[in-house]
């Protein structure tokens, strides 16, 4: 099989097949690593799940945000959550509402009211070991995809964006959810296996890497991108 071509330049190891891009039009996408899903105390802790590989996955991630800027590929930074009101979450018809983990925790937990994934609260803001700097870009983000409700796809084609290299958590859930929308709006979505963390067994994990490399785009690593883009 011919490899990928989007539009040329680099070949990075990938699979199912390799992808060739150009710095100049790919963007790393960075899936709300925020103290809410990756942080000791944050909601995905509170609500029980598993997130004891957090510490490699948020190292991993830094490391990768410092490379891509070094290689002149813009940064943009997913925000998951809502005003301190919570309007933002969706009336009493929102399928958000119903779902929603987060939501869920609090009103069986009530006083963590106001605390989880409310905009200007720790469980909302970035890591410490990621930051926002000059040239990046933050969008902030009301549902799943970084695509719903955002700027997103604007920011990206205005600035002739056709390649994204994805990262973040969850591996199956945001991270998949915004890689099957850009495959639906005809970007080239290339997720970063070893710099996602799922919610849930790691099973999950694999059947999204699975879901990616079948469906929806194709999947590498931090070593491969290392090893591809300019020092």
């Amino acid at each position: 099989m011919k490899d990928v071509k989007s539009p040329v330049g680099l070949e990075l190891p990938a699979e199912p097949q390799p992808v060739t891009f150009n710095p100049a039009s790919t963007a790393l996408i960075v899936v709300d690593m925020q103290n809410a899903y990756a942080s000791c105390g944050g909601y995905l802790d509170l609500a029980g799940f598993d997130i004891s590989g957090s510490a490699e996955v948020n190292q991993n991630v830094a490391t990768l945000a410092r490379l891509c800027r070094e290689s002149g590929i813009q940064v943009v930074f997913l925000q998951n959550g809502w005003d301190a009101d919570y309007v933002e979450a969706g009336g009493p018809l929102s399928t958000n509402q119903a779902k929603s983990n987060a939501l869920r925790v609090m009103r069986e937990r009530p006083e963590l009211h106001g605390q989880l994934l409310a905009k200007g609260g720790w469980d909302y803001e970035l890591i410490d070991a990621l930051k926002v700097e000059e040239g990046d870009i933050l969008v902030q983000k009301p549902r799943y995809s970084g695509f719903v409700s955002t700027p997103l796809d604007s920011i990206l084609r205005s600035r002739g964006i056709r390649t994204l290299l994805v990262c973040g958590v969850a591996t199956n859930v945001c991270v998949e959810t915004t890689i099957r929308d850009a495959f639906g709006l005809e970007y080239y979505p290339v997720m970063v296996e070893d710099c996602c963390l799922q919610a849930g067994p790691r099973a999950v994990h694999e059947a999204t890497i699975f879901n990616v490399r079948t469906f929806f785009g194709w999947t590498t690593t931090l070593d491969a991108l290392v090893e591809t883009l300019p020092a």
